[in-house]
This record gives structure tokens, sequence and C-alpha cells, in this order.
């Protein structure tokens, strides 16, 4: 099998490949460039380009027509950065993915499995959610997801193309070989900013202590990237059995069912780092939300897909990642 993967070069899409790799499924990656490190398409088939590109998608297809399936990952996806620029983010997540698909139905592609996200929902009264549960987007960037899986719904309906939507909940750690991890030196969620402040020997800010959790602080279903990867290889193996014929959609959450709250995910942290980081309170920021966190029935039951790693392991492989990236890719 040959699957073609945009945004191949960032965090997920990098360990997506790695897995698809080890799984003997030969990755073709499409990158921009905008947030992906091309150190990630070391040894891998990689064209540098949007997917906007019609021109460049017909290339791609033309050089590896055995392609089975698309992993559609590329995206922006900052929540503070979507309530700043909400102009860029539906352009690039939306208006560049309506392009995206329009490329790939010209080339025959058949299967299409798009990176979603949990922040589409309304978590129910104790926090959880499944695939049935209402929207309610809280950011520009959570209704890109939700207007890009509309609009592959739809089309998927009456055109040759089907079209699995995995919701991620919260991913956290590294390829456990240490092939790739998070390309951003800064980045913005709650573990990303743990590791800046251990980095710095700064304390660590929780945003948001007033939400209806056990103690306060939002909650997340926080799942490594490699369980996060390894339901990507379980989706493009299962695709024709989740979704038999020409038409159709259908999503799935892909978490660990279990809601970790920033207070714990800071005492988790403490636990497996070699230095203790200090914890202060303060707001929340523009676009956050409580959290939730997921029921797992449909991804065990469609995929046979369990999440296997814990969160400190995942807070563990964080942390040997951020030193290597400092060697690889920052010194």
């Amino acid at each position: 099998m040959k699957v073609l993967i945009s945004g191949g070069t960032g965090y997920i899409g990098s360990t997506v490949a790695s897995a698809c790799l080890d799984a003997g499924i030969t990755p073709v990656l499409l990158d921009s460039g905008v947030a992906g490190r091309a150190e990630f398409a070391e040894g891998r088939a990689f064209y540098a380009g949007d997917i906007a590109d019609g021109d460049l998608i017909d290339r791609v297809f033309a050089e590896h027509p055995d392609i089975d399936a698309v992993i559609h990952a590329a995206a922006l996806i900052v929540v503070p950065d979507s309530v700043a620029d909400p102009v860029g983010y539906y352009r690039a997540n939306v208006s560049k993915s309506l392009d995206f698909v329009a490329h790939l139905l010209r080339n025959g592609c058949e299967r299409l499995v798009f990176s979603s996200s949990a922040s589409i929902y309304e978590p129910g009264d104790d926090l959880t959610v499944d695939e049935e549960s209402p929207f309610a987007p809280q950011s520009p960037y959570a209704r890109t997801k939700v207007m890009c899986e509309g609009m592959f719904a739809d089309i998927a309906a009456t055109q040759p193309i089907r079209v699995l939507s995995l919701r991620y909940f919260n991913p956290i750690g590294a390829d456990p070989k240490m092939r790739t991890g998070l390309q951003a030196r800064r980045p913005s969620h709650a573990l990303g900013k743990m590791i800046q402040a251990y980095e710095d020997g700064v304390p660590f800010e929780i945003t948001g202590t007033d939400y209806p959790t056990r103690d306060g602080s939002g909650i997340r279903d926080y799942v490594h990237v490699w369980d996060l990867a390894g339901a990507h290889v379980a989706a493009l193996q299962a695709f024709d059995r989740v979704l038999p014929g020409r038409h159709g959609s259908t999503a799935i959450n892909i978490g660990t069912g279990t809601g970790t709250t920033v207070r714990e995910l800071a005492n988790a942290f403490n636990s497996v780092a070699d230095k203790p980081i200090e914890v202060i309170e303060s707001g929340r920021r523009p676009g956050d939300v409580v959290g939730a966190y997921t029921r797992t029935d449909r991804a065990r039951d469609l995929l046979g897909w369990e999440a296997r790693f814990t969160v400190a392991e995942g807070i563990r492989h964080s942390l040997e990642w951020a030193a290597l990236r400092a060697e690889r890719l920052d010194g």
C-alpha cells in the first residue's frame, strides 16, 4: 500500500509516516513548509508545495499512480492564532482543503482520511463525548474542522470518494524511536508550555482555574502521538470494511478514554522530570474551553484500536525529544 500524507513533515504527519513505514506502508509526503520540518522527510518521497496547487497534486499522482489513499493532515492548528487571524485560518484550513479534495477527485483518489479535532464537541455534563455528541466549536480553528467535515461529507455523498475523519484528542509524546516529534520550538499547548518552563527554569501557568472539573483546571484526553499514528495505520487497513462501496463518510474519535486535568498533567510531569516545575495560576486564554475526553467504543469496534501508552510515557518521550530537538533542529 502507498499513501499520500499532506502536512507530512509536521508533528502528526511525520509520525504517521514513520508508523506507516513500520507497518509496510509506503508514505509519500506533501508539505508547504509553513510549520513542517524538511528534516522529517529524510529517506521518504517528498514534495514541497501547497495542497491547493493543482499542478503539483497532478504531478504527485502521475509519479505515484499506485497511491491507494490520502491522509490529509495539513492545517494551521493554534487556537489563539485562529482567534487573531480567522481569515488566514479559514483560507488555509477550509478553502485550500476544498481545492485539495477537488484535485484528489480529478486524480481518481477514492479514500481520504481527514485529520479532524475533538475541539468541535460540546461535552456532556460528565465532560465525556462520543461521535454523536453535539458540536459547539469555540474557536475559528475548531470551526474550520466542522466546516471541512461537513464539506467532505457532502462531497462523499455523491462523488467517487469516501472520507474517514479521525477526531484527534490531545497528542503528546514523540516517535519512541526518536525519528520525529514536535517541530515547534515553543508549542502553545499545555505540555509544550511545561517543557518550556522546565527548560527556562520559570513557573508554568495554569490558564484557567474556574472550570467545572474536579480541580478547577481544564481537562483533556492526552493521547500519545505514536498511538495516534497507529490509529491511522488501523484506519488505512480497515478503510474498505468501515466504508464499503464508492461513497460515504464517517468519523471516529481517537483518544484514551481517560480525562487528565492540567493540574494532574503537571503532577505527572514532575513525576518523570529530573527537576520539578513550579506551578502558578492565571486566567483563561481566548478560545480556551473546559475540554473533554472521549468514549472509545467506536475506535475499538471499527478499527480494533486502543491506546497503549500512558500520559507519563508521553511526557517522558516529549522530554527526550525536546533534548534531541535542541541538538538536531535548533543547534
